[in-house]
């Protein structure tokens, strides 16, 4: 699916690309990145888009996402702590 049809899903939906981000548990960075690449990945898509079908038939997936324990993503790379753009940091003597 391609960014503008996800944003067209979300906004079936009433959502924001930072709401949704929030209900599956990303960053919203993460989310809005896919805008550069102009894809999203399917299980997104689908996530998207079962949410506008449910809006659509006045179906409330807000509740169906608060029964469902989501583990938040792990940050990659240059965000994990102790790491400077994916690399390991050695830790400098301070005296």
């Amino acid at each position: 699916m391609d960014y503008i049809e996800f944003r067209r899903q979300l906004g079936k939906a009433g959502l924001t690309t930072g709401e949704f981000a929030e209900l599956v548990k990303m960053s919203s960075n993460a989310v809005t990145n896919c805008s550069k690449k102009g894809v999203v990945p399917s299980h997104l898509a689908i996530i998207a888009t079962l949410m506008a079908v449910m809006a659509d038939n006045k179906l409330d997936f807000r509740a169906v996402f608060n029964e469902i324990e989501i583990e938040p993503k792990k940050p990659r790379g240059g965000a994990s702590k102790g790491k400077f753009g994916g690399s390991k940091q050695i830790v400098l003597p301070m005296e």
